[in-house]
Order: structure tokens, then sequence, then C-alpha cells
């Protein structure tokens, strides 16, 4: 059951978006979940991750580049997609700087399954390094492949710096892979038990946020050992505005 009332939700969503119009910003500011834990020992006990797929896009600016074959570099041109071709990466040479500097530029990535498949091979390890990981989402793949693909990312690590470059096959629409991507919340324990997640901007509808940060909370909760024992904190903060606890 969760203990987040929802009046204070809204209350607080509400608030946000009155002090934000009293300053307009030249940006839409984002608004972030801060989240504080309790009860858990990162050093002892294991770690939660977790990623969920949120009602509506939280960050619809967020920097996305396709590593893709022939067929999803057109479809990228044609949506203006960030992409690069094989012979791009090529051109990397396994540079670690050039590799790290790719994965800074980035939020997230998606990949064919040719490219993929020769991304060990093109940058080395330096995606692992930087965080970001090939990530493999429901597709109506053999078993064979995937654990192949699995094999890779254990291998490899593929990790462009935290976030998977996304297996697209040529079955699934780009954009509509790229639109779930974009939806795609992660909550991890690392070695601080405070954590930040974008859950809506202020372009959206107050009911719109609202629906993100309930989704966002819940599933957070299922993650936790002891559940709404481990929650200290929960917080709503726009870019620029104050902190506004909610729980």
């Amino acid at each position: 059951m969760s203990k987040l009332q929802s009046e204070a939700l809204r209350e607080a969503i509400s608030q946000i978006k009155t002090n934000a119009e009293t300053k307009k910003r030249k940006f839409t500011e984002t608004v972030e979940l801060q989240i504080g834990l309790k009860n858990y020992d990162p050093q002892k006990d294991k770690r939660f991750s977790g990623s969920v797929r949120l009602p509506h896009i939280p960050r619809p600016k967020m920097r996305v580049c396709m590593l893709g074959d022939a067929q999803h570099v057109e479809e990228a041109e044609k949506m203006g997609l960030a992409y690069m071709d094989v012979e791009s990466l090529k051109k990397l040479n396994k540079n670690k700087k050039l590799v790290k500097k790719l994965a800074k530029k980035y939020h997230a990535f998606l990949a064919s399954e040719a490219v993929i498949k020769q991304i060990p091979r093109l940058l080395g390890p330096g995606l692992n390094k930087a965080g970001k990981v090939v990530n493999i989402f429901e597709t109506v793949f053999s078993l064979f492949v995937e654990h192949s693909l699995l094999q890779l990312s254990f291998l490899f690590g593929c990790h462009i710096a935290g976030k998977f470059p996304t297996l697209v096959s040529h079955q699934e629409s780009l954009e509509a892979k790229l639109n779930e991507t974009k939806a795609m919340v992660k909550f991890q324990l690392k070695k601080v038990l405070c954590m930040g997640v974008a859950v809506g901007n202020l372009a959206m509808e107050e009911k719109q946020i609202f629906q993100n940060v309930q989704l966002s909370v819940n599933f957070l909760v299922s993650l936790l050992k002891k559940n709404w024992q481990n929650v200290r904190s929960l917080n709503l903060k726009s870019t620029m505005g104050k902190a506004i606890r909610i729980y």
C-alpha cells in the first residue's frame, strides 16, 4: 500500500508550477524526484537496480544516438535523430578518450542487431567503463540470439556510461523505440543513500507529472528490501526551484 498522500503530491506539483511562473526561464525546467533512503548499508546489502517506463516522457529533449546499419541510419536521418554507422565507429579507433567523449555526449543509445555484434571489436571496453550498456528490450528474437547478446554485454560491458545502447530490430518502429527509451527511468543504489531521477518537466500538465511521480515512487518502493521502511524522504524539485517534501 502506498504511503504517498495524493493530495500532498498534487499540492507540491501545483506549488512547483506556481513558483516557476514567478520567474520564467528560457528553457523548460525538468522536475526531479529526489530520494533519501534509510536502514540500508551499501557496503553489505545487495544493491538494487531497476528501470520502469513512465506514461509520459519526462525529458523530450533527451539526447539519443542511433548506432545503426544502413536501414536504421536512413530512418534516423529522416527523423532528425543523431546516428553513427559502422564506418563512423571505426574512426574512433578504440581511442578511450574519444569513446568516453561519445558516451558523455548522449543520454542513451539505440543499436541495430548487426552493429551490436561488432561493438566490442570496434570500440573496445571504453563504453563499459563509461557506464552505458546495450539494453535488451522485449523483441521477437530467438533465445540463441538473446543469449549471444547477453554474452556480448557481459564480455564487453557495452556500458556507454550507465545507459545500455538499446537493441532495435527491423520489425520494430524506430520512433516507438526512441519514445520508449525516453520514457524509461532507472533507479540504482550505489555508494550513497540518496538519488534523483527526472520524472517530468514544467511543460507537462500537472496530472501528467502526478501520474509519473506515482508510478516512479511505487516502482522504487517495490525494489527496496523493506519497502516503505527504507524510505527516509521524498522531495520534488524543478531545475531552478526549491525542493518540496512529499514524504
